[in-house]
Order: C-alpha cells, then structure tokens, then sequence
C-alpha cells in the first residue's frame, strides 16, 4: 500500500471517529435536556415569605450577625426562589 492512500485512510479513520464522538455529544445533551425537563423545580415558596425572610435577612446583616459572604449565599437562595 502507498504512504499517500495510507495517510488517506488514516484521514477518513480520524474523521470518522470524530463525527461519531460529536454524535454521541449531541446525543447526551439531548438526554441531559430531557431528564431535565421531565424533573420538576423545586416548588416556589409563597413571594410574602420569602420577601420576610429576605427582610430579616438584611436585618441580620445589618446588625452584624452574619459575615457578608454568608448574607450573600443566602440572599441567592432566597432569590431563586422568587418567581420572576
């Protein structure tokens, strides 16, 4: 066999097996997004307790109870939990 049909093949190997790898990705992430769209969210809580609990949040904060990195952590939990 010639060094060049050689190298040719080689090529066609590579390409090869790499259409396959993007296909299975792409196939992955079509599961992956499935799954997630089958899974419920978390249930939003009532907008008044969550607004309370924010509020006091603050006031803890404010009253130097908590450090600013743990105010920060929970006031993003609180607000994930907001429906927007």
């Amino acid at each position: 066999m010639s060094q060049a049909s050689f190298q040719k093949r080689m090529r066609e190997k590579k390409r090869q097996e790499k259409k396959e790898a993007k296909r299975e990705r792409k196939e992955e992430r079509a599961a992956e997004a499935e799954a997630a769209a089958a899974e419920p969210d978390e249930p939003v809580a009532p907008q008044d307790e969550v607004l309370a609990q924010l509020a006091a949040l603050h006031k803890r904060f404010d009253d130097e109870q908590i450090d600013f990195d743990e105010f920060e952590e929970r006031k993003q939990e609180l607000m994930a939990k907001l429906a927007v």
